[in-house]
């Protein structure tokens, strides 16, 4: 199982995704890449590691945010952390730990889909990474494993905190079902002209049902728009 570590994949402990991929168990490390047309039995694939590893996923990534943002509600950090492990986060972190290759050298010949096919496809390169971090815990337990998935998805979760979805058009799609709307007003500017903060608040019929801070305006209205959403949820 040859490999090196990727930079940016390290943890704070000395341990990186990739380390813990390469000092997997034979028979873990086989499954993680066996798709479920080259098993012999559908419980040989790497399905039932990944149906795992999106335990441990979501809950690393959880225990990571929940100490750093304390004044984020349940209802925002569902959405940030859905956003940072998404389909599209998991496949380029199996990008980086090289899932391509590892994937065609586990390929068998003359049976199931090919390889060449398979490594195309976002959803199976998501499945395998989530495969791997199943493989990861059932080795070696969530006190290594959690280290090393929260560094390899600290860029998507960065991301997700730079730029969320689209909070305002999400909440506007939800009170158009209920043919209501939203308006936003500031309400207080405070700091000096080159740091200011804006506070905001989201109102539907007059009624107030989020408020936001931010360095600008739109930052802020994003803000009131996720409070509302976590309201309404």
């Amino acid at each position: 199982m040859p490999g090196r570590p990727t930079p940016g994949l390290r943890s704070s402990a000395g341990e990186s995704l990739e380390d813990l991929l390469e000092a997997l168990p034979e028979d873990l490390y086989a499954q993680a890449f066996t798709h479920a047309s080259w098993a012999g039995h559908p419980a040989e694939s790497y399905e039932r590691l990944a149906f795992l590893g999106d335990v441990v996923l979501s809950l690393a990534v959880s225990t990571d945010l929940l100490p750093r943002f304390e004044r984020y509600g349940a209802g925002r950090l569902t959405k940030v952390r859905a956003q940072a492990v998404s389909g599209p986060a998991c496949a380029q972190v199996a990008e980086q730990l090289d899932v391509p290759r590892r994937l065609k050298a586990a390929a068998p010949g003359g049976l199931g889909r090919g390889a060449d096919v398979l490594v195309q496809s976002e959803r199976v390169l998501a499945s395998i990474c989530e495969a791997i971090i199943g493989a990861a815990y059932m080795a070696f337990g969530i006190e290594r494993t959690a280290p090393a998935v929260v560094d390899a998805f600290r860029p998507a979760t960065q991301e997700a905190l730079d730029h969320p979805e689209d909070y305002k058009s999400q909440l506007q799609e939800r009170l158009a079902q209920r043919s209501e709307h939203v308006a936003y007003q500031t309400v207080e500017e405070t700091g000096p002209a080159h740091d200011r903060l804006f506070a905001v608040v989201a109102e539907v019929d007059g009624r107030e049902v989020g408020r936001g801070l931010g360095k600008t305006k739109k930052a802020a209205e994003q803000e009131a728009a996720a409070a509302a959403l976590e309201e309404l949820d």
